[in-house]
């Protein structure tokens, strides 16, 4: 199911570490950057690669929010609704963005281009409020940087 190149990676991993649990968090992360997302078929192909039971790995894809259990949107909005963002407007831009892209929490666009998600704290307390789009973190979020980051987004073509 991984690709070669991946499957090195892995054999790489597993001699990192002292037991096949500790190597599960990075090969799981491996899995969801080729997948997109972690499906029940690719959990249960790690737990065999990795020799450990489907119920070990299945609660830590499920305890994460870093995994995602379903396919996501070639951008994934993470909008962070913890205390400090709260205080300084995460609810308002999230409910801005569900009005902009048209879509409730959790969904993704027709186009598959973008992913609504609200989550736990992304550690940016400081500059709040924060999103956080695929890799990168966008900070002191309000409604004109959201318009412009959103148009900015929907103008890539990669």
């Amino acid at each position: 199911m991984f690709t070669e190149e991946n499957l090195k990676k892995v054999e790489e991993i597993k001699k990192r570490y002292p037991t096949a649990q500790a190597a599960l968090l990075p090969v799981l992360w491996i899995a969801q950057e080729q997948f997109g997302w972690i499906s029940e078929d690719v959990m249960r192909y790690v737990a065999e690669l990795l020799g450990l039971p489907y119920s070990h790995v299945y609660g830590v894809v499920t305890f994460y929010t870093m995994y995602n259990k379903k396919p996501v949107g070639k951008y994934h909005i993470q909008v962070c609704t913890n205390v400090s963002c709260m205080l300084n407007g995460a609810y308002e831009n999230l409910e801005y963005l569900q009005k902009k892209l048209n879509i409730k929490v959790g969904q993704t666009t027709p186009d598959m281009k973008f992913t609504l998600t609200e989550v736990e704290c992304l550690g940016s307390c400081g500059t709040a409020p924060v999103i956080q789009v695929n890799d990168d973190y966008y900070e002191n979020m309000n409604k004109e940087k959201l318009d412009k980051l959103i148009e900015q987004l929907s103008r890539d073509k990669r």
